[in-house]
This record gives C-alpha cells, structure tokens and sequence, in this order.
C-alpha cells in the first residue's frame, strides 16, 4: 500500500483547519503544517492531529512555503490541501482504495477540484489540479502566487474529488495576491507566462472600483496574448477577461472581438452564450475536464438549456422550447428558473383551451 503525507500551509485558519483534518485522518499516513504566522489557535489546532507543526517566515511567496511542508515529508507520496479543502467520506474511501491500487511508477494522480457550488449542493466549477506527487522525484512548486507544479512522468487522472468550501461567504476579494504581484513588478522580478495571465485576471477584480486597474489589466491580458508560450487554456480565460475589461468601459465591440479572438486558440466553449446556434453547439459540447482548464459544469448542460427555452420560445417553436426545460428540469429538478417555465408553459396551454 502507498503512504502519503499530507502537506499544508496555513495561516489563521482556526475556523476550518480542524474541519479539513477530521476529513483527511483517515487516508493521511503524515501530517505536515507549516504554519506562516497565526496569530490564532491554528497551530493548537493544528497540535491535534499531528507533531510535526513548523514555523514559517513569510515572504510573499506561497511556492517557497509549500516547498518548506514538502521537504518535511517521508512518505511515498506528498499530497497537498488547504486548510477550508474537505473530503467527504466517499472520496476518503475512494483516496484509500487509490493507496491499495496505484502502481510504483505513477509520479502525478491529478484529482478535481470542486471550487463552487449552488444552491441544491451541486458542482457549478471544477478543475483538475495535480494532488499526489511522488516523493523523492524533485517535483518544486513555481509561482510567488497561484503556485503549481507542472506534472512530469507518468501522470494518471482519477476521479476523486476535493471540495473547497469557504466557511465565509460573500467576502470582498483580497488584494494579497495583487500586493504580491505589483511587488515582484517593483523589484523587476521575471514575470512568466502564468505570472502574466493571473496578475491580469488579479488587476480585473478591482477594476470595477480602480480605473488605474482596470487600464492595466487590460494591457497586462493583452502582453500575455502576445507572447507565444503561454498555455492555451489561460489564452482562452485572458481572451474572456479581456472582453469583461472593454465591456467596463463600456466598449461592446472590443469586448466581442476579444471573445472571438478566442476561437484562435480552440473551438468555441460552453462559456460563450450568444443565441439559439451557440447554446445548441454549447449544449453538444463534450466536457474535457482532464484539459487543465477551469469547467463550469452547469455551462454543458442546466445554462444552454435554459437559455434555449427562452430562445425558442422567441422563436415561437414551443414543443422545443418545453423541450430544452424539461432538459434543463432533468438537471435542476428544484431551479426556480425551471419551475417557473413549467408554470409558464402550463398556462399557456390553458390559454389556449
């Protein structure tokens, strides 16, 4: 059976640590925290469930710290969470069935990683992130900020799932990340291809309140569309977030091209909702969640059917319009939107009558 130590860094996180540990017991052969200056109870917390708790210095690099928890470990593999990630029973099972099973020569188990969800506890968004890395084969983490390792060697996907569930909700988005990057801008840091893209996509959150934000963001999105090494799946997301800079200032027709623009680098996503011939194509669309990119899972089936309930309707063809509901009802059975359809269609038919 393969062994793996879990690997976190934290800091402040008294509300959730013990949540994400009591989730992670079960399959964790090690635990490792690495803590990065709680002024809490994290590190008491965190005391619980293991001994190895070590003290960190901050220096505005999220890769150095998870270096620090990955050179602690001693196990096959090094597995990382944050500290508002959980588990659920079943993945737990699922994580020690992967332990009994994995073969010694798998270096990288990619996992999903459920970052959102609606209202009836669904997925709305998920990746695939790399999860377990073997130890020992020198896999670094890269990235002052939105740090990641590049998989190398044979790398399988698996199905588990980590679920992050922030346990504050509606929080305004910190400016950490931006702080960081306008901080290596300062020191003439090297920006790379990713740095590019997510220091953009940081500038855009606070583009709406900061028109010296907004400006720039759009002029770092459009240096990193230039450049020829950036990965593809951050070209598509750059082209989106350029199109949602223009259409803050209200450029309509540059938003568009730059969503066009888009179509330079893979055919058209289920994101892009347009009218009846999108959705269509949206709704045939096949997910390709082990890509890398970020899927919004609603946007492959629940959105492009409701959207082509409107859209047919307008189009006075209501057998599909009721059609593409129901669709959309086989998903969402308790969406508002899906029963107020019902009702809708239903009096109309009584209309008639």
């Amino acid at each position: 059976m393969a062994t793996i130590s879990l690997c976190m860094i934290v800091k402040n996180e008294e509300e959730v640590l013990g949540r994400c540990l009591d989730s992670a017991v079960s399959f964790a052969d090690e635990i490792i925290i690495v803590d990065t200056g709680s002024t809490d109870r994290t590190k008491e917390i965190a005391s619980e469930y293991t001994d190895q708790v070590y003290d960190f210095k901050w220096t505005d690099d999220f890769s150095a710290a998870r270096n620090e928890s990955f050179a602690h470990a001693t196990m096959d593999y090094c597995m990382w969470l944050d500290a508002d990630d959980i588990v659920t029973e079943e993945q737990q099972e699922k994580l020690i069935k992967l332990k009994d099973t994995i073969s010694s020569d798998t270096a990288v188990v990619m996992m999903k990683y459920v970052m959102g969800f609606g209202s009836d506890g669904r997925p709305t968004f998920s990746y695939y992130r790399e999860r377990l890395l073997r130890n020992g084969c020198g896999f670094r983490w890269q990235g002052r900020v939105h740090e990641a390792i590049a998989p190398a060697g044979k790398v399988v996907y698996s199905e588990i799932e980590i679920e992050h569930r922030k346990k504050r909700t509606g929080e305004v988005h910190s400016r950490r990340n931006l702080d960081i990057y306008r901080k290596m801008k300062a020191e003439q840091a090297p920006f790379t291809p990713r740095d590019l893209f997510y220091y953009g996509r940081e500038l855009y959150y606070f583009a709406a309140q900061d028109p010296q934000c907004l400006q720039e963001a759009r002029a770092v999105l459009s240096s990193f569309l230039d450049r020829t090494d950036g990965w593809v799946e951050n070209k598509i997301e750059a082209c989106r977030f350029l199109s949602l800079c223009w259409r803050l200032e209200g450029n309509e027709e540059e938003a568009l091209k730059a969503l066009l623009f888009s179509f330079f680098y893979d055919r058209p996503r289920a994101e892009y909702r347009t009218a009846a011939f999108w959705y269509s194509a949206a709704l045939n669309t096949e997910k390709d969640e082990k890509s890398g990119g970020f899927v919004s899972g609603e946007c492959y089936d629940y959105i492009p059917a409701l959207q082509l309930t409107v859209c047919f309707y307008r189009l006075g063809e209501t057998d599909k319009a009721e059609a593409c509901n129901e669709l959309a009802g086989r998903v969402k059975p308790d969406s508002e939107a899906y029963l107020y359809n019902c009702r809708f269609f239903r009096e109309e038919r009584d209309k008639v009558q």
